[in-house]
């Protein structure tokens, strides 16, 4: 029986905001109703060449056209999680300060963009989105287009946490402080399960391919699965923006697109 073509196909990035560190990369698409998650990478080196892309390919353009060819259909949106505008970016935006008001209570406050940081890297991917047919979106979602995501809020949402959930590596420390290094692997863990169960409810497929890493892992294994992790969320994220199902916080110039909880719709 032949397979039905996908209705719908979201690309999430997580940005890297440096040039020294990589970007991972999550498909997920929508077929007969239901959200799908079908391939996920540390880099985008690694997520084109799971499409027999280019070895060495790394343009926003080699991406999307990876996508396309792992999805079966060209992305409808790429979602991003990296401060994006049209004009350059030197300091705090109405995105932030509007998901600030709604979520610093709850420990999910944006950090301050600059000049630097995204800086040069972020202008280089937001121009090759740009170019490859995704202008940004704002206040309304008309595909194809490129949005702005934040993991915070959207795990908030995703999970119906109370606060800002405990999932990254390199602040287990601040999580746990005091705590031997095995006990705060193990809470850590403990909370990725969770983000992984949920998200495997909207986006089916999510727990195969978000894998635990072994108990022993150390060092870049780990950040690159916190990479994946943090791309699967932005497409998640892109996916409920996509079906009507999430919040633009900012105005016309910014916006941070954060899914809405099941309460609210």
């Amino acid at each position: 029986m032949p397979v039905s073509p996908p209705d719908k196909a979201v690309l999430g990035i997580d940005a890297a905001w440096t040039a020294a560190n990589p970007s991972g990369v999550a498909l997920a698409v929508k077929t007969s109703g239901v959200w799908q998650l079908t391939a996920v990478a540390a880099s985008f080196e690694e997520f084109i060449a799971l499409s027999g892309g280019e070895t060495g390919s790394s343009s926003p353009s080699a991406l999307v056209a990876a996508a396309s060819c792992l999805a079966g259909r060209t992305p409808d949106l790429v979602a991003v999680d990296m401060p994006m505008m049209d004009t350059p970016i030197s300091a705090r935006r109405a995105a932030d300060n509007a998901v600030n008001r709604a979520y610093s209570g709850r420990g999910a406050g944006t950090h301050s963009p600059t000049v630097d940081r995204p800086g040069a890297v972020g202008r280089a991917l937001e121009s090759g989105l740009a170019g490859a047919g995704y202008p940004l979106a704002t206040l309304d979602i008309r595909p194809p287009c490129r949005i702005e995501i934040y993991p915070h809020p959207a795990l908030i949402e995703l999970t119906g946490a109370a606060m800002r959930l405990a999932y990254k590596i390199g602040r287990t420390g601040r999580y746990w402080p005091g705590l031997p290094l095995v006990e705060r692997r193990r809470r850590l863990y403990e909370v990725w399960r969770i983000v992984i169960t949920a998200l495997d409810g909207v986006l089916a497929g999510s727990s195969d391919l978000l894998t635990l890493p072994p108990a022993d892992t150390r060092g870049r294994s780990l950040k690159a699965f916190e990479d994946r992790l943090d791309a699967v969320v932005a497409a998640y994220a892109g996916a409920m923006a996509l079906d009507g199902r999430a919040r633009a916080f900012g105005d016309a110039g910014s916006a941070v697109w954060v899914p809405m909880n099941a309460g609210d719709l």
